[in-house]
């Protein structure tokens, strides 16, 4: 059997803060005197979005950050990840690192520096938020845009899908494209295939994050096929916030039947437990998908990712290499 930790893969689906190791949560919690959030049952997507932000809370200096950010590359080098593209929102930071800019020139400060320790190449996705209106986005898509060729690489939408459309962020959208960004917002999670479409028709999506319910539609499925649309899937994620009741109910082997493009990944480790190397042995052992869909689900991961050509050509090659 092929060790996937050898398959070359990128992580594209990665919220920071979610993304913390649950012993950093505890060390900084305790650090603070604050009580560690619960970290697992949500029931719901509120429950999960209120837990993240007490993650957030931990975060209050400039070395918090950086353990953060070397840890995050440290754990992606060890799941065989070659290129990282983590979604973080900094206005969750204002109030103790003030602009929106110091915050997110930490970041790439910190991930420059982790990445060239450990050889992974990282990227930094903002990520607009749906619980703030949507001139937040466009402000958002701004300072995306002054951050193009300094390490932000791909415009996000995260949060409940459920209180925003896409169709209401095409402004902030029309913004990050116009500055050479990937269009990767969150669709196709709580909401239905019309969200979906949206993504793709309003802002014009290089890539999905999640999509997974545009199964329900074979017309869309079949679009997705045929525009080379990735869906970021997120297998564990789906099953702890209800998206699919059993993991064999799961739409990624058929998506992948289908011919969409799909990258498999992890979502926030630190609320539902697997990483990026775990997720790919899930999808091993409970999704049945042999090493020519895994390869595959990485080969995809690699392709519509932002890392440069040359990363991408080593990569697919070596990739070949472990099927081979």
């Amino acid at each position: 059997m092929r060790d996937l930790a050898t398959l070359p893969k990128a992580h594209l689906h990665l919220h920071l803060e979610g993304g913390m190791r649950p012993g950093t949560l505890t060390d900084l919690a305790a650090g603070y005197g604050v009580p560690v959030p619960r970290i697992r049952g949500f029931g719901s997507f509120r429950a999960f979005a209120s837990t993240y932000l007490a993650a957030c809370d931990v975060l209050r200096t400039e070395d918090d950050f950086t353990r953060l950010v070397d840890e995050t590359l440290d754990d992606a080098a060890d799941s065989g990840a070659v290129w990282i593209e983590v979604a973080f929102h900094p206005a969750h930071h204002r109030p103790r690192f003030g602009t929106d800019e110091q915050v997110v020139e930490l970041v790439l400060a910190a991930m420059a520096t982790a990445s060239d320790r450990t050889g992974v190449g990282a990227g930094l996705m903002l990520s607009a938020d749906r619980t703030k209106p949507p001139s937040d986005a466009v402000e958002l898509a701004h300072l995306a845009c002054r951050y193009a060729n300094a390490g932000v690489v791909s415009f996000g939408l995260a949060n409940d899908e459920q209180l925003g459309a896409p169709e209401a962020y095409v402004e902030a959208y029309a913004i990050a494209r116009s500055c050479g960004l990937l269009s990767t917002p969150h669709a196709g999670e709580l909401c239905g295939p019309d969200s979906v479409r949206g993504a793709l028709d309003a802002l014009g999506a290089d890539r999905i994050q999640h999509g997974v319910r545009a199964i329900e539609d074979p017309a869309l499925v079949a679009r997705l096929a045929d525009e080379r649309v990735c869906l970021d899937v997120c297998p564990t994620s789906n099953l702890a916030l209800g998206v699919v009741e059993r993991m064999a109910d799961h739409p990624l082997p058929a998506l992948l039947d289908a011919g969409v493009p799909c990258s498999i990944n992890a979502d926030d480790p630190l609320l539902f437990g697997p990483g990026l190397l775990e997720e790919y042995e899930l999808c091993r052992s409970e999704l049945a998908l042999d090493d020519a869909s895994l390869a595959a689900a990485a080969g995809a991961s690699i392709d519509h990712s932002a890392a440069p050509a040359d990363v991408k050509a080593a990569a697919l090659a070596a990739i070949g290499d472990w099927l081979a």
